[in-house]
């Protein structure tokens, strides 16, 4: 008696009914036979261990299937990038994500390889850290803010050091109440934690791509980008397309006249799945495949 007999009669279920498996035959068509291929570069700190981007790596799997693409990702050390040019190891990419992270270590290198894609006209998706860090980026070297960098680090290190326009969230809504951190808070649970609406703006890349203006997200972290430069930013070309219900907090970024370069607060990993890739992912596999077609 074959296994799957055994639990049918376990539980009573005969006849059983022909599963129906037709989502998964066109899963494993689309793995199987994809039409092209594409190579992304995920620059992070915790290269290493590469389960430490497993959420990452499988989103990427399922915005390829939506495209039936098949994606290589590569991952690279950021720290890299700190002691030697991004050029030579991006270039041959299709496109670049950098994900989230904790502390300094590696994120100059981050800086760098978000100034390559913006700068090169590859498609970006920077995820949590990788928002901040190309939002700093754009700090630098389009508004002039030339030391401008994450609290975060300075918090670390000791000694302010940076212009923050990343700073430690202290205030924000959650649900029907505020809560407040302060950032000597013990770490446990002090994190702006799970899922959280947002307003997207009419008109803007993520509108057209989520396909509405209003979207939730799921969140885990303690900086966020400092409202007060939006407007500075905005004048060189970053535009914040994603805030919060109460227009208090940045969630989105993206940058004008470029093919494809957004960065957001929150984690869209966590909720791809197979049989629906979460639209980010999917519509960043499209502009990578879109660059590789001018490669």
């Amino acid at each position: 008696m074959c296994a799957n007999q055994a639990v049918l009669d376990a539980f009573g279920i005969t006849p059983a009914p022909k599963p129906n498996l037709a989502r998964w035959e066109d899963v494993m068509d689309r793995i199987t036979h994809p039409e092209g291929e594409v190579r992304v570069a995920i620059v992070g700190k915790y290269t290493q261990l590469e389960d430490a981007y497993k959420s990452i790596a499988e989103a990427l799997t399922h915005g390829g299937m939506a495209n039936r693409t098949k994606v290589r990702a590569e991952w690279i050390d950021a720290e890299i990038f700190e002691r030697e040019d991004p050029a030579p190891y991006l270039q041959n990419f299709h496109a670049v994500l950098v994900p989230g992270g904790f502390g300094e270590r590696g994120t100059e290198g981050k800086i760098k390889a978000a100034q390559f894609a913006r700068e090169r006209k590859v498609p970006y998706l920077g995820i949590c850290l990788g928002m901040q860090m190309a939002v700093i980026e754009s700090a630098r070297h389009l508004a002039g803010l030339d030391n401008a960098g994450s609290e975060e680090f300075d918090h670390e290190a000791g000694a302010k050091r940076f212009t923050p326009v990343v700073y430690h969230l202290k205030e924000w809504v959650q649900g029907n109440h505020t809560v407040r951190r302060k950032a000597d808070d013990a770490k446990g649970g002090t994190m702006r934690l799970g899922a959280y609406s947002a307003a997207l703006k009419e008109g803007s890349r993520v509108a057209e791509v989520y396909g509405t203006t209003t979207i939730e997200e799921r969140h885990r972290h303690r900086y966020e980008v400092d409202i007060q430069y939006r407007d500075k930013l905005e004048a060189c070309g970053l535009v914040f397309s994603g805030m919060s219900p109460d227009g208090r907090l940045p969630e989105i970024v993206e940058v004008k006249d470029h093919p494809w370069f957004i960065g957001v607060q929150f984690h869209p990993e966590l909720k791809s799945k197979p049989f629906a890739p979460h639209p980010l992912f999917a519509d960043f596999i499209r502009a990578a495949v879109e660059n590789s077609r001018l490669v």
